[in-house]
């Protein structure tokens, strides 16, 4: 099939304030999306200095200045504590993802074995019975509800990438009530702008807001949710080993050191909601980018074709699905998951041009790297060939960074590229996914890049 060139589909992008907000229109936009906060030079200059509430925050877009605060002098900027205020409290402070110096080398050095390239590789059959699951679930709303009835793409995706992780995490057990455990997650992430502006204001924690007291219950029960189920594990050890089993049976390398029960607890919640939101919402925009992209979802459909067949993506067709790897990760460029990375300096230090007093917050907003004016051609514009080998050669390391960088990366990285390459590619094969007119979805900073209200799409079969 000949399709007739068109139009790279550019999205409705947010209109960013030419200057800094101020005072309490910053605190009311930062309350409801963040993002809106961003000021246009976010995405022109190489470095920005702000001020928040008062206090000086360098903002960091140069590549090179990038791979100096995450990669070559990552421990002179550690975490920044608005990591532990916000997220923290979500997943605990106890975790891979929050733990600062020693305690996060070894978690790191004792959690890795797991995570490697052939290891994941191993779980690929799992996300393609997610994937199927998922397709069925469509296919019956569609016949429930009706051809042309708009169904939100960011709710069934959650649902899907939840699948896998409990299958993968958890060898299909837990017990789980996913609708629950996801809408408390939610409930917590809706507070986040309120736990930022009090973070920025270095208001103390007792100060009540908006869904507080909800978003608190519903963490209580997450956590121990997961502690039920490390108890469990504990007990009855899995008969083919998953993920949850690797990390109870780790241990440091250099000290033989292995994971407390809470330790296990906040690391396997972390691994639940980061593991099945960020790539949930990579495979809700690329869904919905490649819906407007006619070329694009053509030449995924012949990839596949060439590739698979009719067979299901397995492994070896995951690893050769080359264009479909760079729609996600076009998608995953103009949505990153994770928006922005907070870092503070430790110490006083130069940082290019810039003098850095200890103390200093220092951000890298992934989202304003990955759609400024000196990185990208066109850069609101969706354009999965700017992910070719050609194209991505010279490409600084810090102007593409979904997974973060250095040895912050995060750890499943390798694990949500699969992934996202394997459902993709099943569920588009089988559907045909299309944007509602109209609806112009509108990206909002909820510790994540959730599509505000949801995406709705319609979806038929093939």
């Amino acid at each position: 099939m000949t399709l007739v060139e068109t139009p790279r589909f550019t999205p409705h992008a947010i209109d960013h304030p030419s200057e800094p907000l101020k005072a309490l229109k910053f605190l009311r936009t930062l309350v409801r999306n963040p993002l809106e906060t961003w000021p246009r030079a976010l995405f022109e200059e190489p470095v920005l200095r702000l001020a928040m509430a008062g206090r000086p925050v360098l903002f960091v877009m140069d590549p090179a200045l990038v791979e100096d605060v995450l990669v070559a002098r990552a421990a002179i900027f550690p975490k920044a504590p608005i990591i532990q205020r916000t997220i923290g409290a979500a997943v605990g402070t106890k975790s891979i993802f929050t733990a600062e110096g020693a305690d996060w080398r070894w978690q790191r050095r004792a959690s890795s074995p797991p995570f490697r390239h052939e290891k994941i590789l191993g779980f690929v059959p799992a996300m393609t019975a997610a994937a199927d699951a998922a397709v069925a679930r469509l296919e019956g709303q569609i016949a429930g509800a009706g051809a042309g009835t708009p169904i939100d793409m960011a709710e069934a995706m959650m649902a899907t990438t939840f699948d896998v992780i409990v299958e993968t995490m958890l060898s299909g057990k837990g017990g789980f009530d996913i609708e629950r455990f996801g809408a408390e997650i939610t409930h917590y992430f809706d507070t986040i702008g309120w736990v930022a502006a009090l973070a920025v204001l270095r208001l103390p924690r007792w100060i009540p807001y908006p869904g507080k007291r909800r978003a608190r219950a519903g963490n209580r029960f997450l956590k121990a949710e997961m502690a039920r189920v490390v108890a469990e594990r504990r007990a009855h050890p899995s008969v083919t080993p998953d993920l949850l089993d690797f990390m109870i049976q780790a241990s440091d390398p250099e000290t033989g050191r292995a994971m407390t029960d809470a330790e296990l607890a906040d690391n396997l919640l972390t691994f639940v909601v980061a593991g099945h939101e960020t790539t949930a919402l990579a495979l809700t925009w690329a869904l919905w980018l490649t819906a407007n992209s006619p070329s694009v979802e053509q030449r995924v459909l012949d990839e596949i074709s060439s590739v698979a067949g009719e067979a299901p993506v397995d492994a070896a067709a995951a690893d050769r699905l080359v264009y479909t790897k760079q729609v996600i990760q076009e998608a995953m460029r103009l949505y990153p998951p994770a928006p922005l990375i907070p870092r503070v300096a430790s110490e006083d230090t130069v940082l290019g041009t810039e003098t850095v007093k200890a103390r200093t917050p220092v951000y890298v907003p992934v989202y304003a790297i990955h759609r400024h004016a000196a990185l990208w051609t066109n850069p609101d514009s969706f354009d999965p060939d700017r992910f070719s080998a050609e194209a991505s050669k010279g490409r600084p390391r810090g102007a593409y960074l979904p997974f973060g960088a250095g040895p912050r990366i995060c750890i499943g990285a390798s694990f949500a590229q699969i992934e996202a390459v394997v459902i993709f590619a099943t569920m588009l094969r089988k559907l045909k996914f299309a944007s509602v007119p109209g609806h112009r979805p509108k990206p909002n900073t909820r510790l994540t890049l959730r599509p505000e209200g949801g995406l709705p799409m319609t979806v038929a079969r093939r």
